[in-house]
């Protein structure tokens, strides 16, 4: 697991929870696993277990190459947190809420558990997922494994440079880490996780020109657009999120994947975030429009095949999660893991500069400072 060294501020006199290394060096090679917890007791009971174990299972894998940054994150869906924790729950923690609109859909597939995996070297991923899942076992079903990469000069498939506007230093804590907004979960994160598939034939077709007003920055420079000329359907003025005038940052992992045999391309988007909700309008104006019916032209290129929301505990909070029975069968379902219904168009948030979602990969093999 890594743990992030920046930790939240102390609560209530209580010592600060140690973070997951949700703010690790961006690498060279991902992995992004999903998975079902299969139904029992004994399946909880196993997962339960796995979290005291995963710290150890990282640095058993991680010794091999100390140089090479190999860190983990889990994260948890609504429905297996009630089965596995209970309460008290996260306080935005909810099912992905799928969007449509006309053509457009971001769709909601199943997932309880989702693993990114990250180092400069794929054998040490690879090795990692591996274990996972031999400890794991018949506990759970993976629903979906994506091997990423940094492509070239990392830009994505596209041909564009991503992550740009990612914070950096200590400003990644306060994008993705909570606080005493949610204090039982200080320290904690959300993540928003979806796998785009591109049109690559099509995109390639448009003029270089076209290409860069859809995303609104330049394909070779990387420079933003200027106003007079972005439009405002521009991938990075709709997901430009200001509250009370301040611009509302994620951090990004995303990484290009594909099988060319197959015409497979894609990105897989990974956005942390310590609410859901700033990615949750990201996407209502990508999708939807700001104002509706202006949406972000990068969609007619690529396509939503998955969609999950989890919750990332404190490194802190595995730790100390007991081998207690599962606790499924003493609850009665949580609200908020409803079935969610989609979204619908909601009140527009000014634009002032980039605080790119654009799917595709992060610049450099650095850390977030």
């Amino acid at each position: 697991m890594k743990p992030d060294p920046t930790n939240t501020n102390d609560v209530a006199g209580r010592s600060a929870a140690l973070a997951q290394a949700v703010a690790a060096p961006l690498t060279r090679a991902a992995i992004f696993l999903v998975a079902t917890l299969n139904p029992g007791a004994e399946n909880c009971a196993t997962l339960r277990s796995f979290c005291g174990d995963l710290s150890a299972l990282v640095r058993a894998v991680e010794f091999r190459d100390l140089e090479a940054s190999l860190s983990c994150v889990v994260g948890f869906g609504s429905d297996a947190w009630d089965r596995l924790f209970g309460q008290p729950r996260p306080a935005e923690l909810h099912s992905f809420r799928e969007i449509r609109a006309g053509a457009r859909h971001a769709v909601s597939t199943p997932g309880d558990l989702l693993f990114h995996i990250r180092a400069k070297r794929m054998d040490l991923c690879f090795e990692l997922a591996t274990q996972f899942i031999a400890r794991l076992g018949n506990a759970v079903s993976p629903v979906d494994e994506v091997q990423g990469f940094r492509y070239f000069d990392d830009r994505d498939l596209l041909g564009f440079v991503d992550g740009t506007e990612n914070p950096r230093g200590a400003a990644v804590a306060d994008a993705v880490l909570i606080g005493d907004d949610d204090d039982e979960f200080a320290g904690g994160s959300y993540v928003i996780v979806q796998k785009y598939l591109h049109d690559l034939g099509a995109w390639n077709a448009l003029p270089t020109e076209v290409q860069e007003r859809i995303i609104g920055r330049t394909k070779l420079s990387d420079i933003e657009l200027d106003d007079s000329v972005k439009p405002t359907s521009a991938h990075n003025a709709l997901t430009t999120i200001v509250e009370e005038g301040k611009e509302v940052k994620i951090l990004r992992d995303n990484m290009p994947f594909g099988r060319p045999a197959h015409g497979e391309f894609g990105t897989y988007f990974i956005g942390y975030s310590r609410s859901p909700r700033t990615i949750e309008q990201m996407l209502e104006n990508m999708f939807i429009g700001r104002p509706p019916g202006n949406y972000d032209r990068l969609l007619d290129f690529s396509r939503a095949v998955t969609g999950n929301l989890f919750f990332v505990p404190s490194a802190t909070f595995l730790e100390n999660v007991a081998e207690d029975p599962a606790v499924e069968d003493q609850m009665a379902p949580a609200e908020s893991s409803a079935a969610p219904a989609a979204v619908k168009p909601s009140p527009s948030i000014p634009s002032v500069r980039e605080g790119s979602l654009r799917i595709g990969s992060l610049k450099g093999d650095v850390p977030h400072e």
